[in-house]
């Protein structure tokens, strides 16, 4: 709840007069006149709430709505009050504002083409059209934003027809909103103007949010002959053009392949280098994409340079420099030789997967800084050259902790067959960091030969070192290795006693092994208890269900949590009624838990309970619930999940899409495509439904046999970004679908596949599909 001094917080007055208002909206059509009369109020809040109550009402307010735009013009308040309720009427809107068309006043004009293009109102388009070309250029500019809202094939005529109205004022706009329709017949009139001076630019931007590949050609060619500035207009452009085609198709590298084939390629990349100057943060960016798809070594060094400018620059400049790949390799690792701290940071992710640049990585292990170390010792991981493990070794001894952690880290990723006698070496070693650093290592790799260090090690006065030599003895096939454990459960230290209960989960389950984890539950220390209870469940050890369920009131607090965690392992009757208990705990934690827990049990019975803790009120609670409930396979399953992907908090929406992204079979497809509506979650919507699961496809499939024009070029993007042989048959299928919007989008992406069988099928639906802009965009997808 906000707060009285919060900026928008409503004052009792404001508060009164809101809640009268709905009194009022309550009493339907017999409150109209009472709420025009006070729509130009000067309180925002209370105009927002009459605003509601008259698109409520419904079609009984239409027509006194009409009167207002037409004869009270005075008040400019009262007027965007009265277009936004007509905008949000539920009532039969379209003819009476259409009627306004006809109006005298210009302004009157202007208010009712904002209705109608807001509404989408494809029933105006014949007006709207009309008014494309009237004499005052606000009705005019007024029409061509609402038919670029409202879309589709007239529109869209009417728009182009605006273009050969040689009136500025009106041409820039229809523009815009060409560009922004993303149709693809509206390419070759954008393509002319590129020759026209005065409107190359505005035309060059709108061609980029198109997205249509057809301009690229073009675009390109305007790089190598346009002045600086209509070059940083281009570059932007291919860059959107690039984006839009791997959101609708995947990997698409049109752009990339374009700009390869010039012959003058030399040159190009000099000029895009050129045009950095003067250039602002998004032009530095789209220019150094380019650079990095031009390639060659001009671009390679102007993208270095590039690393030191902001962000967003930067970042793009980086990626750029990977996707050169070996090319970019020389002056990469020269800079990364020469370069100080700050350079390194940024080259370091940059240093492709070669054996070539290990001598240069190596060096950095030597860096000042110790970012720059725990960086190069990921990057030799990532290089996966095993001679890089002896430098790594070197590093154990780090005065930073975490370049130790990440020189282990490294080892264990590369191995090698050196690996085990530096680790026996290090671990004789007299510093205490290398030391516990190696036994990590030994009992990562479950070296038998390494048992009498970590035995020895487990004699030491030092507490962590012993704790390291715990951790790995159950990694050593050797009896030894279990008795020195158990022993350990004796010790004088808390600390050792329960590094021991934890280490005894991870053995074999055995008599003695099992009586001293149920003697730890009674332990002082409550995480004795803790590992203990911990360990007992991942044994599955179904015997101490009930001494578990004794240590469920426990005063500490992790040993709750533990009891809750053990008893999801075990399938008794007492562990899943104590799981039931625990989840509507007053403790956050132990609820959480059980919920977690009841949900790796599978049991129906308990499937009530989690779907109730969906609906918890703080977010981290839902979402454990969520995780459990997803683990059904029910059809409430989906209908949760549906419901939790428009949850109030963000990581319930996404992990709710994340589990219907991985649920198989069409009902979690089918809710996924109604999640679609939802423009917040639309793209990780579409990035969900182009993970491939079962019932995928034919889900899509059904989808786009009923797609409106908003709806299907998403579930076409999901289909063509699934890169497999089943989802492009399903898109070559999809040009016979009912639905004439799924067969228009369709045409895009089966031109995108550049097949054999692609051709045959766009060539018969040009000639014989009953719908006139499908041909046409059959007709386009085929002029690639």
């Amino acid at each position: 709840m906000r707060s009285a001094g919060h900026p928008l917080s409503l004052s009792s007055e404001d508060r009164a007069r809101v809640e009268a208002v709905e009194a009022l909206a309550r009493r339907g059509a017999a409150s109209l006149e009472v709420l025009l009369r006070d729509l130009d109020t000067s309180s925002w809040a209370v105009r927002r709430a009459i605003v509601g109550a008259l698109a409520r009402l419904g079609t009984p307010a239409v027509e006194p709505l009409c009167r207002l735009l037409s004869e009270a013009r005075g008040s400019e308040a009262q007027l965007a009050a009265a277009v936004d309720a007509l905008v949000a009427s539920t009532g039969e809107v379209d003819e009476p504002v259409i009627a306004l068309g006809e109006d005298p006043s210009p302004a009157v004009i202007c208010d009712a083409a904002q209705v109608l293009g807001r509404r989408r109102s494809r029933r105006a388009v014949p007006l709207l059209a009309k008014l494309t070309v009237h004499p005052d250029d606000n009705v005019a500019v007024a029409a061509i934003e609402a038919l670029g809202r409202i879309g589709g094939g007239e529109a869209v005529d009417a728009l182009l027809a605006a273009l050969e109205s040689g009136n500025f004022f009106r041409i820039f706009p229809a523009i815009d909103v060409l560009g922004r329709s993303g149709d693809p017949s509206v390419v070759p009139a954008l393509l002319g103007l590129l020759a026209d001076p005065f409107y190359m630019a505005e035309a060059a931007r709108a061609l980029g949010r198109t997205g249509q590949e057809a301009a690229v050609p073009s675009l390109v060619g305007l790089l190598q002959r346009g002045t600086d500035s209509v070059t940083r207009v281009a570059a932007v452009a291919l860059v959107e053009i690039h984006d839009a085609q791997v959101q609708r198709f995947g990997g698409v590298r049109l752009v990339r392949s374009a700009l390869r084939a010039r012959p003058e390629l030399g040159e190009l990349g000099r000029k895009l280098s050129r045009c950095l100057t003067g250039a602002d943060a998004t032009e530095k960016a789209a220019l150094s994409r380019l650079m990095g798809w031009a390639g060659g070594s001009e671009a390679a060094t102007g993208l270095l340079a590039m690393l030191d400018a902001e962000p967003s620059v930067a970042r793009a400049a980086a990626s750029a420099l990977q996707e050169m790949g070996p090319e970019a390799d020389a002056p990469l690792l020269q800079a990364l030789r020469t370069g100080d701290s700050a350079r390194r940071l940024l080259l370091l992710p940059l240093v492709h997967r070669r054996s070539s640049a290990v001598p240069d990585v190596v060096l950095c292990l030597e860096d000042e800084d110790a970012s720059v170390r725990v960086l190069a010792a990921d990057t030799l991981s990532r290089l996966g050259e095993p001679g890089a493990v002896r430098y790594l070794f070197e590093r154990l001894a780090d005065e930073d902790p975490r370049v130790m952690q990440a020189a282990v880290g490294a080892i264990q990723s590369l191995g090698s067959e050196e690996t085990e006698t530096l680790a026996l070496e290090a671990a004789r070693s007299s510093d205490m960091r290398k030391r516990r650093a190696s036994l990590r290592i030994i009992s990562y790799f479950g070296y038998s030969s390494g048992l009498d260090v970590l035995l020895h090690a487990m004699r030491e006065t030092d507490e962590r070192l012993r704790d390291a030599a715990i951790y790995g003895l159950p990694f050593i096939d050797d009896p030894r290795a279990v008795d020195a454990l158990l022993e350990a459960a004796r010790h004088d230290s808390e600390r050792t006693r329960a590094a021991a209960m934890r280490a005894l989960g991870q053995t074999e389950k055995e008599v003695r092994v099992t009586s001293c984890l149920l003697g730890g539950l009674g332990d002082k220390d409550p995480w004795v208890r803790y590992y203990a209870c911990q360990s007992l469940g991942k044994l599955n050890e179904e015997a101490a269900a009930d001494a578990i369920v004794a240590l469920a009131d426990d005063e500490a607090g992790q040993v709750r949590v533990a009891v809750v965690d053990a008893l999801a392992h075990l399938h008794t009757e007492s562990a899943l009624k104590a799981l039931q208990r625990a989840a509507v705990s007053g403790d956050s934690d132990v609820r959480r838990a059980a919920l977690l827990g009841l949900g790796v049990s599978k049991r129906p019975d308990a499937l009530p309970v989690l779907r109730d803790a969906v609906q918890a009120e703080d977010p981290a609670t839902r979402l454990v619930a969520l995780s459990a409930v997803a683990e059904y396979d029910t059809q409430e399953t989906v209908s949760v999940l549906m419901r939790a992907a428009t949850d109030t908090d963000e990581s319930v929406r996404s992990a709710a899409v994340g589990f219907l992204a991985t649920r198989p079979g069409m009902p979690a497809t089918q809710a996924l495509v109604s999640l679609l509506g939802e423009v917040s979650l639309r793209e990780r919507v579409v990035n969900a439904l182009s993970l491939m699961t079962e019932g995928r496809i034919p889900g899509l499939l059904a989808a786009l046999e009923s797609a409106d024009e908003h709806q299907a070029p998403l579930l076409v993007a999901a289909l063509a970004r699934m890169q497999r042989a089943d989802a492009r048959a399903a898109l070559l299928s999809a040009l016979t679908a009912s639905s004439p919007a799924g067969r228009r989008a369709a045409a895009a992406a089966v031109g995108a596949m550049s097949t054999v069988e692609a051709r045959d099928a766009l060539q018969e639906a040009s000639a014989h599909d009953p719908d006139p802009e499908v041909r046409q965009a059959c007709l386009q997808a085929l002029s690639r």
